[in-house]
């Protein structure tokens, strides 16, 4: 229920504004910026942000944006960013997680990570022939992995793509090196047609375990 309740609260047009800007930025958001972004008052901001808050999907800290501190320096700003927690409901309740759980430690167990990549990479090629366009460039593939949930953003070079989220998060904490060799694989294939790009394993904390970057070839 306390899933529900939560996802309930983003049918409300104002807050579920607010969490889409909070959840696609790389820095955390103060509740002026938060305000501006959605076109609403401080107050108003502040109100639905921490509605958001109590119901666990976002996450707070509170710090000097000044950088300054001592007297002088100004009151403590609250800032936000988007909850690590998942949410999620089926009705009827199903329970997907524990045997996922299962099949992952007999895969490591029988050491069937060959087998596990190449039925990935296959996944990803029958993704990859589904697909609409043909993937050309980092637009095309940022195109691709948001429709996949990996929420892509270009780094500050602008020749990468970080993946700010992984949809095999929970998985992936319990059996790392079995899920995220599986995920990089699943990468290639979907990737497989576009000669300008490559995925490769780059973790980083806070984000996918795979980064799709240009090619060297193409990389200047």
């Amino acid at each position: 229920m306390e899933d529900i309740e939560a996802i309930t609260l983003l049918q409300d047009p104002v807050r579920r504004r607010l969490y889409d800007y909070v959840a696609a930025q790389d820095h955390e958001v103060s509740r002026n910026e938060a305000a501006e972004s959605a076109g609403i008052q401080r107050t108003l901001a502040a109100f639905h942000l921490d509605k958001l808050v109590d119901a666990g999907l976002l996450e707070t800290d509170s710090r000097r944006l000044s950088g300054r501190t001592g007297p002088g320096a100004g009151r403590p700003a609250k800032l936000y960013r988007r909850s690590g927690a998942e949410r999620q409901f089926s009705v009827p309740p199903r329970d997907y997680r524990t045997p996922a759980d299962l099949l992952a430690e007999v895969a490591e167990t029988a050491r069937l990570d060959t087998e596990l990549q190449a039925a990935a990479r296959r996944e990803g090629r029958a993704a990859r022939a589904s697909a609409p366009a043909p993937v050309d460039g980092l637009d095309a593939a940022k195109a691709l992995l948001a429709a996949r949930g990996y929420e892509p953003r270009l780094d500050e070079d602008q020749n990468a793509l970080r993946l700010a989220n992984c949809p095999f998060h929970a998985l992936s904490e319990r059996h790392p090196v079995l899920v995220c060799g599986m995920n990089l694989a699943l990468l290639e294939g979907l990737l497989e047609d576009a000669v300008s790009l490559q995925a490769r394993m780059d973790p980083r904390p806070g984000m996918c375990c795979v980064v799709v970057e240009l090619s060297k070839n193409n990389a200047s």
